[in-house]
Order: C-alpha cells, then structure tokens, then sequence
C-alpha cells in the first residue's frame, strides 16, 4: 500500500551537511526552530505545557535505501531496522527535542539534530509515562493533573 503524508513545516537548523550533524538529539546542544505552516498553528494549542516534543521528518535528502548499513558506533552492518540511518524505505526519522519557546507557528527547541530546511510531518507531545521513564526535569502540560493522580489513588 502507499500513504500520501503531508508535509506541516519545517525545521530550521545550524546543519547545512549531513557531517555536521549530530547523530543523535542526546549528543545535541543545538537550538533549532520548527516552522509551522499557516493551516496548521491551531494544532499547537497547548502545547508549550510541554517540555520536550517528539518531531517525526522526513529525510529528503537521502537519496538510497540500504537493508544493511555500518552504523556509526560499529565498523559491522546492521539491518536499517536495527539502527537510525537516513537510507530507509520510508525515509522517516524522528527525535526527541526540548521545546524551549513557542511563538506563534514558530517553535524555539534544544537538541535538534537534522539538516537544515528539513520537511516536517508530524508533532508528539513527549509524556514519560507514555513513552518512556527516564528524561530529567519533564514536564507533560495539561496531562500532569491526570496522570500523576491516578499514579496516587
């Protein structure tokens, strides 16, 4: 089956060519700005409640698929669905990011690690009791109330 996805915005960054970037959000102390098409800036109704952000892209610029590819911290090939490389099928990347600001249909983030100008196609709020436990000093917005008073009772 195919799957048409539309592109929401983009994402600003200080990464121009593929070595410069950093190879994981972890590994990032680089600021970046989401841009957000004009249609779509009611979607972001609260979401600076929030402290990190899951930004799903598309890797524009990778011009192969490759099943098995030596990954970054290992001279061995692995399978493309074992590691993060841009050569996928689908071309899909996604990071975790600290959202730092919003104004507007602009996002302000920390930790961004995609080339510049790269096209975005989805927006996640990061919930730790959702995704996964272990990021320091979260903040999940509205869904804090929730949540964590269902954890007590």
């Amino acid at each position: 089956m195919e799957y048409t996805i539309r592109e929401i915005g983009h994402i600003e960054s200080p990464f121009e060519q593929g070595d410069e970037v950093p190879i994981q959000p972890s590994f990032s102390e680089a600021f970046g700005t989401i841009i957000i098409d004009p249609e779509f800036v009611e979607g972001l109704t609260e979401i600076e409640g929030f402290s990190h952000i899951i930004l799903l892209y598309i890797f524009d610029r990778a011009t192969t698929v490759d099943l098995k590819v030596a990954p970054y911290l290992d001279e061995k090939p692995k399978g493309i669905f074992a590691i993060r490389h841009p050569n996928r099928p689908n071309k899909i990347g996604l990071s975790i990011v600290q959202l730092v600001k919003v104004d507007k249909n602009k996002l302000l983030v920390k930790g961004i690690d995609v080339l510049n100008n790269t096209p975005l196609i989805d927006i996640k709020p990061f919930v730790p009791e959702f995704d996964i436990k272990g990021i320091d000093n979260t903040k999940i917005g509205w869904l804090a109330n929730k949540l964590r008073k269902q954890e007590g009772e």
